[in-house]
């Protein structure tokens, strides 16, 4: 519209004198030329400059352009050319409509001098416009007993093209029953007829659709369509007929309540009320109506009530359909219904063993059948149990397992076991149940005894009361029951001189063993027996463990003085030179214990003294010594108590009575210190007193014999308490006493006589050497004690 505005315009502006006008075209046929629409812009049509009969400068020289009455700049001259050219596209149709021939006039004006040429622009039609249908679908309605021959008016075309471009004929769509007569109406405008060519069936056809098609005379021909469509009108003349007589459809049972089962569909070839169609069940059982509903105007069959495939899996149902005039049509609808799989396995167990005796061979543990109540895939199943179980399934007929033992079992491994049956079928989703089993594994006496330990040692305190608890055996047996009940016993000695009946009892029900008497550990140090263990099984089944028993020593015997004796007959007197050195050994106090350990380690100590701080007791090995220098006023008798005690708790302890005799005159040899290493005490008591018995007696034999022959050579009185040397031929003799015993060296000794007395006294000296004897411990009191045989009369 804005083009055609703004083109107005342009026509209203007048360029031209109007007072030259009529003098130029009087008498003067206009210039014509011709385009056919739509052509490009910038088109040339002629070259004014020749039409003209002028020379190239001379239109620009002359001020030449073109005007028009419209105003449209549908041209161009080109003052340098002369060449006139189409300054835009032009539309004929929009031009000039539906007028024929399509003529633009305008002018061509010279200005110096002033002269006007006439021209036209005649525009050719193009077939560009094709034929168009107002309304694009055209409705009919025919009663199927209309006579053939009849003739229905249809709507034309518009075509905006004119001449041979325009409208000029009329089709419609092959079909049996209509074809197009094409009137004229004298007005140059066709129109089109529809003309019926046989009678109609509604029933048959009730409505048809054709195109009728518009076509202009153009090259190429262009058309338009447009859309016919006839309603056969009806009457009643038939019944309601089922599009199927039958319908099978498949219906899965989970489907929800209200949910579509199928849509069956009658029709009525009749219309109105006759052909109006109500849907009913025919003879349907309490059980479809209480499973289904139908909707009586549609046909939609719908679930009333949920499906179960296990209980009905086909429904067979009958459908009425009726119509206003009381005429009625059937179909059947068979509903299959499918399965599901909404049911879990089942598992039905016709025998359970349990117990099962353990070490058996292959053993069926229980019975079952599996059962599923769907179908198909849904119904087949697969069963297992766990791995790590001695039982295997093994299928059989009929969906029936078996459980049996893979191998033989062991209770004291596994006393029971808890089996799960698992079943799973094939459906979707796969649906499992699963069933536990207990099986317990009953005993077989297959384990002996086994004791704690293979060796049990055990202490026991001498002296100890009759029936005294020292100790207990234990073995355990894996098995249960009686085959698990273990009794004692005591197993024959293997060394035939041990009373074992006689030391030692057990208790047969717990293993507690007591000591049946008092025991010594001087006369037994320990002993070791074997003791058995059985179960009470069938067969019995035993094992046996070594016993050691240990006495320990009690400190019940107290220490046992060798030297000095102490029998009560005449004691023993020491002779001790007064010039002796401060250290001199007087004697050495000798003492024995029974016990053993810290029981017999002995310790020595100076109870009494008849001048107190002459002599020294040392604590550890017994050695009596001076403890300063011996002077005149010192007394010449001298009595010792000495203590001797062990190291046991409560201690023990015995005491020792020393007689020392001060003497002058003595000289003291030299005695080399003997080579010989000590010899080991017998540790037996018996023994070491008949060795000091037997050595102490040759020695008195051997001195008496010496006295006997000096008394017969001189007689001589001597002070009391004092010892001289005769100056005659008497020899030194040195008596020798061997450590025997429990003494740890040998000894020699000198020997003097003292005459005048009237006593018949005799002096033996102490051994050479005194202070180079070892240091006893307490270990070597308890073991070798040295002492030294000192004897006075």
């Amino acid at each position: 519209m804005e083009a055609r505005v703004e083109r107005a315009v342009q026509k209203r502006q007048v360029l031209f004198l109007c007072v030259f006008l009529g003098m130029s075209w009087a008498g003067a046929e206009p210039l014509r030329y011709f385009v056919a629409e739509e052509t490009e812009r910038g088109t040339f049509l002629t070259n004014l400059a020749k039409d003209l009969g002028l020379g190239v400068g001379e239109l620009r020289a002359r001020g030449t352009r073109i005007v028009s009455d419209q105003n449209m700049q549908f041209l161009l001259l080109s003052s340098l050319t002369g060449d006139l050219l189409l300054n835009e596209k032009l539309d004929r149709e929009e031009l000039c409509g539906p007028r024929e021939p399509c003529v633009l006039p305008f002018q061509l004006l010279l200005e110096k001098p002033f002269q006007i040429f006439r021209a036209e622009l005649w525009v050719r039609d193009i077939n560009d416009h094709s034929p168009v249908f107002l309304d694009r679908e055209i409705s009919l309605k025919i009663l199927e007993s209309t006579t053939p021959g009849a003739a229905f008016l249809l709507e034309s075309a518009q075509d905006s093209d004119v001449g041979t471009n325009s409208l000029s004929n009329y089709t419609i769509s092959p079909n049996a029953y209509f074809h197009i007569n094409v009137h004229d109406s004298g007005e140059g405008n066709i129109y089109p007829e529809l003309v019926l060519n046989q009678v109609l069936d509604r029933e048959e056809i009730s409505e048809f659709s054709l195109t009728l098609t518009a076509l202009d005379g153009g090259s190429p021909p262009r058309s338009g369509t447009a859309l016919v469509r006839i309603l056969v009108l009806d009457i009643n003349d038939n019944a309601p007929d089922f599009v199927r007589s039958l319908y099978k459809v498949q219906v899965p049972e989970n489907s929800p309540v209200g949910s579509m089962v199928v849509s069956v569909s009658a029709r009525d070839l009749d219309t109105g009320s006759n052909g109006e169609i109500a849907y009913a069940f025919s003879y349907a059982t309490e059980r479809i109506l209480k499973t289904f509903q139908i909707n009586p105007t549609s046909g939609n069959l719908h679930l009333k009530a949920q499906l179960d495939y296990e209980a009905i899996q086909t429904y067979t149902l009958t459908i009425q359909a009726k119509d206003g005039g009381g005429l009625s049509g059937k179909c059947t609808v068979v509903v299959d219904v499918t399965d599901i799989n909404d049911n879990r396995p089942e598992l039905l167990l016709s025998s359970l063993t349990s117990p099962i005796a353990e070490n058996s061979p292959e053993t069926v543990v229980a019975v079952f059948r599996i059962r599923d109540r769907d179908s198909g895939n849904n119904g087949k199943t697969v069963c297992s149990i766990q791995d790590d179980l001695p039982f295997i399934l093994k299928p059989s007929v009929e969906n029936f397992y078996t459980l049996v033992t893979e191998k033989p079992l062991d209770r004291e491994r596994n006393t029971e076991y808890n089996i799960t049956i698992t079943v799973t079928d094939l459906g979707t989703p796969r649906l499992k149940t699963e069933y536990n089993i207990t099986v317990l594994v009953s005993d077989v006496n297959d384990n002996a005894p086994a004791f704690t330990q293979t060796s049990y040692t055990l202490f026991v305190r001498e002296n100890n009361s009759p029936s005294l608890h020292i100790g207990s055996v234990s073995a355990t047996d894996r098995d249960s029951g009686t085959n698990a009940h273990v009794t004692y016993s005591l197993l024959p000695p293997q060394d035939p001189h041990l009373p074992l009946a006689s030391l030692v009892s057990i208790n047969a029900d717990n293993g507690h063993l007591f000591a049946l008497r008092s025991l010594d550990y001087e006369a037994l140090q320990a002993f070791e027996f074997r003791v058995g263990a059985t179960d009470r099984g069938s067969p019995a089944l035993s094992s046996e463990a070594l016993v050691r028993v240990l006495v320990l020593d009690a400190n019940d015997n107290s220490p046992f003085v060798l030297y000095p004796l102490q029998n009560g007959s005449a004691p023993c007197t020491e002779l001790v030179p007064r010039a002796a050195e401060p250290g001199y050994l007087v004697t050495k106090v000798v003492a024995v214990d029974s016990d053993s350990g810290q029981n017999a380690w002995l310790s020595y100590q100076l109870l009494k003294a008849t001048e107190p701080g002459l002599f020294g007791l040392w604590a550890h090995n017994g050695e009596v010594r001076t403890a300063r220098l011996l002077s005149e006023r010192d007394a010449a008798k001298h009595r010792l108590v000495v203590l001797v005690k062990d190291n046991g708790e409560p201690p023990r302890s015995a005491t020792a009575t020393l007689h020392v005799l001060l003497v002058d005159g003595f000289s003291q040899p030299y005695l080399p210190l003997p080579e010989a290493a000590p010899a080991q005490a017998n540790s037996l008591t018996v023994y070491l007193v008949v060795a000091l018995a037997s050595v102490s007696s040759l020695f008195l034999l051997s001195v008496l014999l010496f006295v006997a022959v000096r008394l017969c050579r001189r007689r001589r009185a001597a002070p009391v308490g004092r010892c001289s040397v005769p100056e005659g031929p008497f020899p030194r003799h040195l008596v020798d006493v061997s450590g025997t015993g429990t003494l740890s060296q040998s000894y020699q000794y000198e020997v003097c006589l003292t005459g005048g007395s009237g006593t018949n006294e005799f002096k033996f000296l102490k051994p050479i050497i005194p202070n180079l004897l070892p240091q006893s411990t307490g270990k070597e009191v308890e073991e070798n004690l040295p002492f030294q045989n000192n004897l006075g009369f």
